[in-house]
């Protein structure tokens, strides 16, 4: 997937690269540098993404509402979608995805898939934990789980949540 334009934000749990087509993100990850340049136009999308991100961080958004493009398979494409349902402050395991997929096997699978996210926050793999309450798995490393599961706590009005 071709994605031409790229920006970056800085988060208070590291840089982060924005990359997308005229009319969708196509990724938002961690790095360490800019290994490449930003764009020097950028699409409505991206400009929405670096806003959103922003109110994100500073407890003002709970929900994001940026167009988005993730290609992978149907099984993917399903996983990816439950993510979107698991609400800001509130956590699920990977057991109870698989469950919500009529798959209760699926849980290796569900996880692998979550590690293929390419839009990390906007779709809220850090959200899914281990069945036992534990933090398990995140691309972004898990201090930066711990953060983001901390941060929307703090905003969500919910009763505190375990956190490993």
């Amino acid at each position: 997937m071709e994605s031409p334009y790229t920006t970056f934000f800085s988060s208070p749990i590291g840089l982060m690269e924005i990359n997308s087509t005229d009319k969708a993100v196509t990724t938002v990850s961690f790095v360490e540098t800019k290994e490449k340049a930003p764009s020097v136009s950028m699409p409505d999308c991206l400009k929405e993404c670096v806003e959103q991100l922003d109110e994100y961080f500073r407890g003002a958004r709970k929900a994001f509402t940026i167009p988005t493009l993730l290609e992978g398979t149907s099984f993917q494409q399903q996983v990816w979608h439950e993510l979107g349902n698991i609400p800001f402050g509130k956590t699920t395991s990977y057991m109870a995805m698989a469950r919500k997929l009529n798959n209760p096997n699926a849980m290796r699978a569900i996880g692998n898939t979550n590690s293929k996210n390419k839009i990390c926050i906007l779709l809220p793999c850090h959200r899914v934990i281990g069945h036992d309450g534990s933090l398990v798995g995140y691309a972004g490393g898990l201090w930066r789980k711990k953060w983001l599961l901390a941060h929307e706590q703090t905003y969500s009005g919910y009763q505190q949540m375990k956190l490993f």
